[in-house]
Formats: structure tokens, C-alpha cells, sequence
């Protein structure tokens, strides 16, 4: 084995099953173990053989389908230190080209009195028989002293030399219930080295939990420490806390090589899709702020790093999403990102803004952003519409509210800022809000327009997307002296229409009721002016 070779021992089937509620069928054991083939992992724990029928049919399967994959791991069943569990695993990994054995027995003080209830020589002799025995039916077997990280250390090094002796090929020391610290787990290794290995072909392997967040920086400190093969899941998946991710001690190791002098042999751009696998398999979500795999590990959405992000990635990635399979250098949309990373999105989007057209398309982003987090690329072009058609306002509105229910009666308050920066508030009821709303404007601005047309658009899904609203006024005639309307052929024909953008869509409707109100405006002034000259 190459020295700066780290091997990857992938444990989701076993260990990372055991985590509560992760239980997968033997036909997505199978999916899975494809799929870390295909990422490269050095060996497969297909399961633990005697622990159901179901698990002794996962692990055939598993061995028998290995036979067929391009690059052939090591398939590997765990057994407890009994002939009964040595027998299972030997039986389920028969068909395999290359199969191990892994069986394990605890060490520590606690352990031996209250679970085993043996003294230490009782344990060195089972390890010694269990392990000899394993050797009868494979020549790779792996021995793991569980909760080596609570035991004594004179100890556990006499129960690895009796793994050894009696034919043991790799020892795992197990941080099993997440208790060390690196700095205590890099001397652990180092010891079992000198005093323990003094120079034999035996790999070292790490095995972290994660009970105190340490699990990965512990099989790094392993690692540093000599430790050859790696002990790990997909997602982090395990007893309690989780294990080592796999992901994170890849990554760490390919990012960091001059740091650890060590690599693996892993495809990484397959680790994104063996994620996702994972994840839907076991109905674990990963969380968006994991390491690696999280949604946000390759998205930005502070405009700091996002200026820095379209100028060089590399200012705030000291990796590529890409390289791990997934989408990268995504610029998340939200109240931190700034006007740069806004425009060169929207860009992208095929809208290139003059400068006040982009100040307004900000301002209004900014608005939404504050509301809902996170915008995204249809409500961005919602925005982008609603701003660009608005024009220069004769009226703003500051402020809707509105009453309305089953029992109640639709009454709405409008605050508009008209001409010469004058204030108009008014109230208004109708046959409900956005009548309401509408009959408010109209008793601040006059009854200038009848709708004739409104729709209502939203712009993504969920609760708290976006909305759009279109609304188109025609010019309401106005009437003669006596009151009377005038003839039909004496109406005015022009119309304009008015959008409105808001989580909120009854602050929509009264967005593009204002903005068609100006644009009637508008035109009027234009035609008086053309009929001036």
C-alpha cells in the first residue's frame, strides 16, 4: 500500500444504517453500494450478517453484485467476536471476489464490567480465538477493540498484539462514543505504532463518532498520526451524532494534500450524487449548511463575497462545487446580497438595466428580500418587470391596509404621496379587498379610471413567493354640467396599464392600481400637449 494513500472505508450500510429511523431495503442497499463503487471507495461495509435475515440478504446481494462492477471494493461484514457472527458474515460475503471479515470486542473498563461482564484476559483470549478463527474462512481480517478511546492503554495495546499474532491484517481503534480529542487520538495512534506495529505490514484505520463534533478532525489527527484507512459515511449517517462524514475527510485531505502528506483515490465529482442517494434512501435531509453537500456550501449571499465571487472564485472557495458534483458558485439572492452580484445576475437573465432602472430593480429586490429571504430567478423577473414599466409616479403609495374576513366588511386605508409632495389618505370599503383598495386610491386621486382588466400571477411556489399584479384603466368619461354622460362616440379610448409586485398581493393590487392611475395621467398630459401645439 502506497504510503501517501489514505483508503476509505465506507460504513453507510452498517453504521450509518444504525442511526435511528435510517433503516434502507436491501434493494436501496444495493443502489447505495453501486453508487460507492462508482465513487471509488476502497471497502464496503455491506452490513452486519447477523444482526437479521434482511442484513445477511443485503450483504449477499451486495457481494454478488460486486462481481459485475468495473472497479471491484472490498466487501466487508461486521461480526461480534462469536463463532455465530464470524459463520454469518463468512456465509453472506462468500460469493465475494475480495471480502473481510471485521469483527470487534470492547476494551474499556466500563465496557467489560457492566456489558461483557469479562476480565482483560478473558477479552485477549476471545479476541485471539475469534480472530484465528475469522482467518479460516478469508485472509483479510479486520479487528476492532471497541471504545478504544476509554481504555487503558497498556491494555488495549496487549489486545492488538493478540489481534495481530493471531492473524489479524488491519486494526481500527474506534473513538466510539465521540469521547477524544485529536490532539489525545494523534497520540493514541502514534503509541499503537511504537509500541504496538513496530514495523509490520498492518494498516491502521480511524473510526470517529461524532458526539462532540470532532469526528472528522479526529480521523485527520489519525491520519497525521500514520492511520492508513479511514472509517466513514456518506452525510456523516450514524449511531447518535453520526460518523466521520466521508465527504469532509476527502475533501480535507485533497484540499489540505501538503498539510497531510496523504490522499485518497476517490472519484470526488461522484460525492454529490452519492448525497443525494444517501438522502433519499434513508429520508435524512441534508442540512443546507453541511459541509460539502449542504445546499449553501457553494452558495454566496453577502454582497462582500459575492463582489469578490464574480471577480475570482477563489476569494471565498478554497474548492469547486464541480468537484464534488455539484452546481457551484451559485450567488444567493437575499437582504445581505449587494447591487453588483444583483446586476450581474440579472444579466444573466438577459436584462441590462440603465443605472436607474437598476436602482429602482434593487430597491425593490431589497424590499422582497427582507420578507422572504431568498429570491429567486422568476421573482427577480417579476420585479425587474414591475420596476421597469413603472415610470416617473405623479402619485406613490405609502401605505394599504385592509380589514376583511367572513364576519367582516372589506374596508381598506390607503396613504398616497401626490403632487407637490402632498399627503392623501383615504378609507374605502367594497365587495372585498382589492375593491376595497381600489375605491381608496380612487377618493385620493379622483375617479379618473374604470378597470378592465386584472390578473394575478405568482411567481414561484410556496406560501411566501411573490406576486404579480397586472391591471389595465381606461379613462372614465367625465361628465357633462348637467350630470349626464357624455355620448358614446365622446369617450376617450386610451388606457394604461399598471403592474405590481409583492409578497403581499393585496399591496400588489394597490402598487398597479397607483402605477396605471400615473399612466393615465401621463398620457393625458401628453395628449393635451400634442394637441396644445
Amino acid at each position: 500500500m502506497n504510503d501517501d494513500i489514505v483508503r476509505i472505508f465506507d460504513t453507510t450500510l452498517r453504521d450509518g444504517e444504525q442511526a435511528p429511523g435510517c433503516s434502507m431495503t436491501v434493494e436501496e442497499k444495493r443502489q447505495v453500494a453501486r453508487q460507492l463503487a462508482r465513487l471509488g471507495v476502497d471497502v464496503i461495509e455491506a452490513g452486519f450478517p447477523a444482526a437479521s435475515p434482511g442484513d445477511w440478504d443485503a450483504v449477499r446481494a451486495i457481494a454478488e453484485d460486486a462481481r459485475d462492477w468495473p472497479l471491484t471494493p472490498i466487501i466487508c461484514g461486521l461480526a461480534r467476536a462469536t463463532r455465530k457472527d464470524i459463520e454469518a458474515a463468512a456465509t453472506a460475503l462468500a460469493t465475494a471476489e475480495r471480502r473481510r471479515i471485521h469483527t470487534f470486542l470492547a476494551t474499556s473498563d466500563v465496557h467489560l464490567k457492566f456489558k461483557l461482564q469479562m476480565n482483560r484476559q478473558q477479552v485477549i483470549d476471545r479476541v485471539s480465538e475469534m480472530v484465528s478463527y475469522a482467518r479460516t474462512f478469508v485472509d483479510d481480517v479486520e479487528f476492532s477493540p471497541e471504545d478504544a478511546s476509554r481504555s487503558d492503554v497498556g491494555f488495549l495495546h496487549d489486545v492488538l498484539r493478540a489481534a495481530i499474532d493471531t492473524g489479524a491484517t488491519t486494526l481500527n481503534i474506534p473513538d466510539t462514543v465521540g469521547y477524544t480529542t485529536p490532539d489525545e487520538y494523534f497520540a493514541l495512534i502514534s503509541g499503537i505504532f511504537t509500541e504496538v506495529v513496530a514495523g509490520r505490514h498492518i494498516t491502521i484505520s480511524t473510526h470517529c463518532h461524532d458526539d462532540l463534533g470532532l469526528a472528522v478532525a479526529n480521523s485527520l489527527a489519525g491520519v497525521q498520526a500514520g492511520a492508513r484507512q479511514v472509517e466513514c459515511t456518506i452525510n456523516g449517517l450514524g449511531e447518535r451524532a453520526g460518523n466521520a462524514a466521508l465527504e469532509e475527510v476527502v475533501m480535507a485531505l485533497r484540499t489540505r494534500r501538503a498539510r497531510y502528506g496523504a490522499d485518497t483515490r476517490l472519484r470526488t465529482e461522484e460525492i454529490g450524487r452519492a448525497s443525494r442517494l444517501v438522502a433519499r434512501c434513508t429520508g435524512v435531509r441534508v442540512p443546507p449548511n453541511k459541509a460539502i453537500v449542504g445546499a449553501n456550501a457553494f452558495a454566496h449571499e453577502a454582497g462582500i463575497h459575492q463582489d469578490g465571487m464574480l471577480k475570482n472564485r477563489d476569494t471565498y472557495e478554497i474548492m469547486h462545487a464541480e468537484h464534488v458534483g455539484l452546481e457551484g458558485g451559485r450567488l444567493v439572492l437575499g437582504k445581505h446580497s449587494g447591487r453588483a452580484a444583483l446586476r450581474a445576475h440579472l444579466a444573466t437573465l438577459g436584462h441590462t438595466l440603465e443605472d436607474a432602472e437598476c436602482d429602482a430593480v434593487f430597491a425593490r429586490f431589497k424590499e422582497v428580500a427582507d420578507r422572504k429571504k431568498v429570491v429567486d430567478d422568476r421573482e427577480l423577473e417579476v420585479i425587474v418587470a414591475g420596476e421597469t414599466h413603472r415610470g416617473s409616479s405623479t402619485y406613490r403609495l405609502e401605505l394599504v391596509q385592509v380589514s376583511c374576513g367572513t364576519h367582516a366588511i372589506p374596508t381598506a386605508t390607503v396613504k398616497l404621496r401626490g403632487p407637490d409632495d402632498r399627503e392623501l389618505v383615504a378609507a374605502a370599503q367594497g365587495d372585498g379587498p382589492v375593491d376595497a383598495v381600489c375605491r381608496a386610491i380612487n377618493d385620493c386621486v379622483g375617479d379618473i379610471g374604470e378597470l378592465i382588466e386584472f390578473s394575478v400571477d405568482a411567481a414561484a411556489e410556496g406560501i411566501n413567493a411573490v406576486g404579480g399584479v397586472s391591471i389595465r384603466l381606461r379613462e372614465r368619461a367625465a361628465r357633462h354640467d348637467d350630470g349626464d354622460m357624455p355620448a358614446h362616440d365622446e369617450a376617450p379610448k386610451f388606457t394604461a396599464s399598471g403592474f405590481g409586485v409583492h409578497t403581499d398581493i393585496i399591496v400588489a393590487t394597490a402598487e398597479a392600481y397607483v402605477a396605471a392611475v400615473n399612466g393615465l395621467i401621463r398620457t393625458r398630459a401628453r395628449q393635451m400637449a400634442e394637441v396644445a401645439a
